[in-house]
């Protein structure tokens, strides 16, 4: 059962409740006015509707009527009558059709109009009626004269003309307040329903929508209530579905460019080494210097490969979290000035000047040697690759801050285009793309020194200028 069909029978369940138990309570009501139970059947019957007179009417009546069953002609006597009238209470004798006696206060005439005809049953002994623009209740008796003439005695009072006037109107009012009830109800069950099953069929097309794969729609929440806070999840998963659809998108169309470039830089140096043994077996290489320079290359290539190799398999472990990392506590100024001596003989020989600034204080830092080796190793070929002036120099320096210490590595090469700069630690990204000898690899470099960092809790990057140079920077957390 759908919840708009659930809601549709609640509000219906609530109306019919709410009739049961309001005709309840009205059948209570009458029952605790009348004491009899069959004052429902007969609620609207006049011969049963109760006019209740006040002690004092009621008095007068009563000795009204007696006079009527045991002297009639007495009722013709003014005095007599005025004997019994008191105060406040109206009184009308009528012989025939004429008002033979009726209280200072009443219209004759007006009572020859309203007043009801006789009776002789009495049954219908008490009921209202309308003198000129005033409403009265009566009770009346009719009776015979010694003469066979036709006589009623009536006590009356003033009544609320609005009283009467909403007892008179009264099913037409209980059926008007039925209706507007019933309408208020529907139209909570309306805007209710449109507030709740409005945005879940909004939700539900945008599951279908996202099921059949577009992503490209928007979900706005229109209220601050559950039913808003789920539209705004809802919208939170569909943007993080999409980065996330987008960004396996970006891996696959990296993937198939890794594949080619891989292909490309393997094919390179393979076509190398094939060429070079066909020269050696055909007998090309026939000097033994010819010998000693094809073997050379072939071993060469054979390195590059094997380098090439070594790098996919170590960005390999490292994207799915199975390189293992060995931290202990370095102390960066001594490292640095080590690695710097290792990699000093082999810059000079490529003209390369390398210089290190370092503090005068011990810097002491969390990290795994083998891997921060690594990350400086990236750095230091990425910088050579792109160095073109004729003076060329690398520099090395340490920063200490409070919580971390930043490593910056500088050259005064080509630099980088503004452009490329906030790419260069993407995975398989290039911003050279000749492909040239020199300035060829797999650009994994920068990805798994980037990858190495943050495994460190570390940050990474980068600023340049054409012409000027580049500046690499990470950071490491201060060892205890």
């Amino acid at each position: 059962m759908s919840i708009k069909m659930r809601f549709l029978l609640s509000y219906v369940g609530v109306i019919i409740i709410s009739i049961i138990l309001l005709l309840a309570a009205g059948f209570l009501i009458i029952f605790s006015i009348t004491g009899d139970i069959k004052s429902i059947e007969h609620f609207y019957k006049k011969s049963y509707v109760q006019k209740p007179l006040t002690t004092l009417e009621e008095s007068t009546f009563l000795d009204l009527k007696l006079m009527a069953k045991n002297n009639p002609t007495l009722l013709l006597y003014e005095e007599q009558l005025k004997n019994v009238e008191q105060e406040g209470i109206e009184i009308v004798v009528r012989k025939d059709n004429e008002v033979h006696y009726a209280s200072p206060s009443l219209n004759k005439q007006a009572l020859l109009k309203s007043l009801p005809g006789f009776e002789e049953t009495n049954i219908n002994m008490r009921d209202t009626i309308k003198i000129e623009d005033s409403f009265f209740t009566y009770v009346k008796f009719d009776f015979y004269f010694p003469d066979k003439s036709k006589g009623s005695i009536f006590v009356l009072r003033k009544a609320s003309s609005y009283a009467e006037l909403a007892r008179a109107l009264f099913p037409i009012l209980f059926g008007l307040l039925l209706f507007l009830f019933m309408m208020i109800i529907g139209l909570l069950n309306y805007f209710v329903s449109r507030s709740i099953i409005n945005p879940i069929s909004i939700l539900e097309d945008g599951a279908k929508r996202i099921k059949s794969g577009d992503l490209d729609f928007e979900i706005k929440a229109t209220s601050n209530d559950e039913i808003g806070q789920l539209n705004r999840s809802f919208e939170e998963m569909r943007l993080k579905l999409k980065e996330s659809v987008n960004l396996q998108l970006q891996y696959e169309e990296n993937r198939k460019e890794l594949l080619s470039n891989i292909s490309h830089d393997l094919k390179t140096p393979i076509t190398s080494i094939i060429g070079y043994v066909e020269g050696i077996k055909d007998g090309v290489a026939n000097t033994p210097q010819k010998m000693d320079k094809y073997l050379s290359i072939i071993h060469l290539k054979a390195k590059d490969m094997d380098s090439l190799i070594d790098e996919l398999f170590l960005f390999s472990k490292l994207d799915l979290k199975k390189e293992p990392f060995s931290f202990e506590l370095i102390e960066l100024t001594e490292y640095m000035q080590h690695y710097v001596e290792e990699l000093h003989l082999e810059l000079i020989q490529e003209g390369i000047q390398i210089e290190l600034e370092l503090t005068h204080q011990p810097v002491y830092v969390t990290a795994d040697r083998e891997k921060l080796k690594r990350v400086m190793a990236n750095l230091i070929n990425n910088c050579v690759k792109y160095l073109n002036k004729d003076q060329k120099r690398i520099s090395i320096s340490l920063y200490e801050g409070n919580h971390e210490v930043t490593v910056k590595v500088t050259d005064n090469g080509q630099g980088i285009e503004s452009s490329a700069l906030p790419h260069i630690f993407n995975r398989f990204y290039r911003a050279e793309q000749s492909r040239n000898s020199r300035t060829g690899g797999s650009g994994l470099g920068l990805a798994i020194a980037k990858q190495i960092i943050e495994e460190h809790g570390g940050d990474i990057w980068a600023t340049s200028e054409i012409g000027e140079g580049t500046n690499m920077f990470f950071s490491l957390k201060k060892g205890r």
